[in-house]
């Protein structure tokens, strides 16, 4: 997965949600940056914080915080997360929940994180693996938009994900449940789960009829928003689509496997693209020891792709697009809200120092490290990286090396707010 470096372009402050533009196989290309104030340019370097006017200290740095193993475990508050949001927000420090986890809108995610950890808390204060998908419903163009298209949507529990989609915007969602309560031919070995998918199936737009192509259902895109529970059906129905033609369910396209077409044939025929939202093979839960998470599904789809095609070895490519941490996109995704906030909590003054600093707290050397190493803000703001040991990573030499490791968020927040000279003299 490549992705293409993109200029800095204007976007009026007032502006809702960022507008992001995915492309299959390619960046996704934000068609607009928060504009920086031309007065606020000269050198803020030395400057650990100004006064406004009204005498109150801007910090010029902030926090991006993981929230499983960094803040909660198995949904319960990891000693000293509370505090330290709490004094974040009493010294007026902005700060975001980044996090690769998923399943719920962003308006019910914070509510339970705000009651866990008892700090107020709002939906932008949060970034989850999936929020960049609602740019989608409207996309960079009319033709691109998929507001009235029919999306698969597959992972979380029941279909959470799908309300999560049409509370985006998406207005044609179907889950594999709903095509398996249709034709339970689909995948016989799920009948098992059939009680399951019964309380939340809905009818399918259109039938699935192979003998009839033209009026079978058809799909336009394929979101994994979040860590598929039934890992058989869904790789079942994704492979149907990949192989499809046209995205039409019960066909098979011609052009699969023909060596005189790009990628052999394979995915060459108007199949849906497949957006994944989280890279993390693990994830750090109430077990011990790490859990597979969406990645691990990706992984493993993957797998019967190549079993089925040939896969790497015979040149053929699954095209996919990945989003989630580590990836640069959803690093600006969540530097674009960040900025807003500040907009928001500091106001629109051209006393406003630009943001320097940004520590990212995480306890996943391959996500939350790997990605603000690697993340280059077109702001020209340094992230740094703050692992903690109360999730994934327990100890040893981490695959990424982070600027410092703490024993815990607590630890690591007194250890940026000291690297940051603050509070400012």
């Amino acid at each position: 997965m490549t992705y293409r470096h993109t200029r800095q372009r204007s976007l009026h402050l007032t502006r809702p949600p960022l507008s992001i533009r995915m492309r299959p196989q390619t960046a996704w290309r934000s068609i607009g940056l928060l504009k920086r104030h031309a007065t606020a340019q000269h050198s803020f370097l030395g400057h650990r914080a100004i006064q406004t006017a009204s005498s109150r200290p801007v910090p010029n740095f902030a926090f991006a915080f993981d929230i499983d193993g960094v803040l909660l475990r198995s949904s319960k508050p990891i000693p000293g997360a509370a505090d330290s949001l709490a004094l974040l927000k009493e010294q007026g420090i902005p700060f975001i929940l980044l996090t690769n986890g998923g399943g719920k809108h962003e308006t019910d995610r914070v509510a339970e994180i705000s009651e866990k950890l008892q700090v107020p808390l709002d939906a932008s204060d949060i970034v989850q693996s999936h929020s960049p998908f609602a740019e989608l419903v409207k996309g960079p163009d009319e033709a691109s938009a998929l507001e009235h298209k029919c999306v698969l949507v597959a992972g979380g529990d029941g279909d959470n994900c799908r309300r999560v989609a049409e509370q985006y915007g998406f207005k044609n969602v179907v889950t594999p449940g709903d095509i398996l309560m249709a034709n339970p031919a689909i995948w016989p070995f799920s009948k098992n789960f059939s009680d399951y998918y019964k309380t939340f199936a809905r009818p399918l737009p259109s039938p699935i009829d192979p003998n009839n192509p033209a009026k079978s259902l058809k799909i336009d895109a394929v979101f994994v928003f979040n860590d598929p529970r039934d890992w058989a059906l869904d790789t079942q129905v994704i492979m149907d689509l990949l192989l499809s033609s046209q995205g039409r369910m019960g066909t098979l396209s011609e052009k699969n496997g023909r060596t005189d077409l790009p990628n052999h044939g394979y995915q060459q025929d108007g199949q849906p693209h497949l957006y994944f939202s989280n890279p993390d093979l693990w994830w750090a839960a109430a077990y011990p020891l790490p859990r597979l998470g969406q990645g691990g599904f990706r992984e493993a789809l993957e797998g019967v792709w190549a079993a089925t095609t040939g896969g790497p070895s015979k040149g053929i490519e699954l095209k996919k697009t990945v989003i989630g941490k580590p990836y640069q996109p959803t690093y600006e995704f969540a530097e674009h809200q960040l900025l807003r906030n500040r907009l928001k909590t500091f106001g629109n003054s051209t006393d406003l120092p630009p943001l320097e600093r940004v520590y990212m707290v995480g306890d996943n050397p391959e996500s939350d490290i790997r990605g603000a190493n690697s993340y280059r803000s077109g702001f020209g703001s340094s992230w740094q990286s703050i692992l903690v040991r109360t999730g994934v990573y327990s100890g040893g030499d981490p695959a990424y090396t982070p600027h410092t490791i703490a024993d815990n968020v607590h630890k690591g927040v007194q250890w940026a707010l000291k690297s940051s000279k603050w509070p400012a003299a």
